[in-house]
């Protein structure tokens, strides 16, 4: 067999040819499945030698709240370089916390000043002692910048179409003139379908969605939700939307030592609010209810996440250390481990949690948030609907004045006794990752850029 054939499928693949499908299927037939615990970052074997000419992936990562753009970009830029080892990929970010997280080789990244998101939906730096219209602009021309230097044959847009208050739109065009193949990625749900038209449609979004991408990526499953349903113009964009399937998550590698509380020896409820930020509410109800009621069978680990407030975690920490069956960590990057070892899990249900809740197979009981956006109510309703999980509404949420502890006692109790998502038996829900992997073959397979080969043909003749 060519040795080249054998390492780089789809030699002769036109990325002219790529035809439209509203889904992707399942792993072709023998293809060994994913286990739960599979290690997400292959490491001690050689690396691919480097070569200028190999394809090139950009992603864009806006990152504005939480950690949730991060996280999603970090497992898409592994595993393209799992999958295609010769490549290289920037990810492009304003996240903070981006260098906590470990990266696969050929995966690095460029950090943009970052702008947070107010309590009142507006935007403010977060570090910088400038307005946001001087750090807005900052950002753009270093984004311009690593466009032209880096010179990316594929680049994905994590969920803002023209980034941060339209950053985005020049670097697009120069993408555009230079043949890049422009992807939009887009999380299962946005928001109700009214709120994204009306962001979207001031923002310019809605016209980028025909006339600058060439595919629209919903990290998703068509018959969980539609984000787009309900745009006008869908006959502008429609035949572009794929649905990959949710994206599957692993245990990080290399495993370093890691000393976690003794209560996770054994079985144990994970309590995760994500990054933590506007997550209070539901840590305060959890602790609550252990205050209330001794008798609630698995002890439980909160996981702060990095974005709550100091006085915030110090007044849990102190309430915490009053009951035997908690504990809690500020903050753990690698939340995977805790994961998989977990024998269910309460959250909110961000994205990135409910993909490692279907990943790791844990029992889980979601309480979201319906303020500033409906995404999480949404996604927690659809997954219990399908049976993936259990939705718990926070009355706080709803306009009433209590949280009862009773209640979520009650749902602590029932819930290590509820069937794992594996048994709503939901096809190709995990396919995600290698889905994406398959739709850029074209553009990553070959070891020489396509570009590049087109310019040695014209040279040629």
């Amino acid at each position: 067999m060519d040795a080249r054939v054998a390492l780089y499928p789809n030699p002769n693949s036109s990325r002219c040819v790529r035809p439209r499908s509203r889904s992707f299927g399942r792993f072709a037939e023998g293809e060994p499945s994913m286990p739960y615990n599979v290690i997400d970052i292959g490491g001690g074997g050689d690396r691919a030698p480097r070569s200028p000419q190999a394809p090139r992936v950009l992603i864009y990562s806006h990152d504005t709240f939480g950690l949730g753009h991060i996280r999603r970009c970090r497992a898409i830029a592994n595993s393209l370089v799992a999958s295609y080892s010769h490549i290289s990929v920037i990810i492009v970010s304003g996240s903070s916390m981006i260098s906590s997280f470990q990266f696969g080789d050929g995966v690095d990244y460029v950090r943009v000043p970052g702008v947070e998101k107010q309590d009142d939906g507006g935007y403010a730096p977060h570090h910088l002692n400038l307005d946001l219209g001087d750090t807005l602009r900052l950002r753009a021309d270093l984004i311009r910048q690593t466009v032209l230097s880096f010179d990316p044959d594929v680049v994905i847009v994590d969920k803002e179409p023209v980034g941060l208050r339209g950053e985005l739109l020049s670097s697009l065009e120069i993408l555009r003139r230079r043949g890049a193949r422009i992807v939009l990625g887009l999380r299962d749900v946005l928001d109700e379908p009214s709120k994204v038209l009306e962001e979207w449609r001031h923002s310019g979004a809605l016209d980028a969605l025909g006339s600058v991408y060439d595919d629209i990526f919903v990290y998703g499953l068509e018959s969980v939700y539609q984000p787009l349903q309900g745009l006008p113009d869908q006959h502008l964009f429609a035949d572009k939307i794929r649905y990959t399937g949710y994206l599957k998550r692993a245990v990080p590698s290399p495993m370093p030592p890691t000393r976690h509380p003794k209560i996770t020896k054994g079985p144990f409820i994970l309590v995760t609010p994500g990054g933590g930020g506007d997550g209070m509410g539901l840590t305060d109800w959890v602790i609550s209810a252990y205050e209330s009621d001794p008798t609630i069978e698995l002890p439980a680990l909160i996981v702060f996440g990095p974005f709550m407030s100091r006085e915030k975690r110090k007044d849990f920490a102190e309430r915490i250390a009053r009951i035997p069956k908690l504990e809690s960590l500020g903050f753990e990057p690698r939340l995977e481990l805790l994961m998989n070892r977990a024998h269910c899990v309460v959250a909110m249900g961000g994205y990135n949690t409910f993909c490692e809740i279907l990943s790791f197979d844990k029992p889980a009981l979601i309480v979201p948030r319906v303020r500033p956006r409906r995404e999480q109510s949404i996604r927690a309703e659809r997954a219990d609907s399908l049976k993936l999980a259990t939705m718990l509404h926070d009355p706080l949420q709803d306009g009433q004045s209590t949280r009862d502890p009773a209640i979520m006692a009650a749902a602590l109790h029932a819930l290590p006794k509820r069937m794992p998502p594996s048994q709503a038996f939901v096809p190709s829900l995990l396919d995600g990752l290698p889905a994406i992997n398959r739709a850029l073959a074209d553009d990553l397979s070959m070891p020489i850029r396509g570009r590049a080969l087109a310019q040695n043909s014209a040279a040629v003749s």
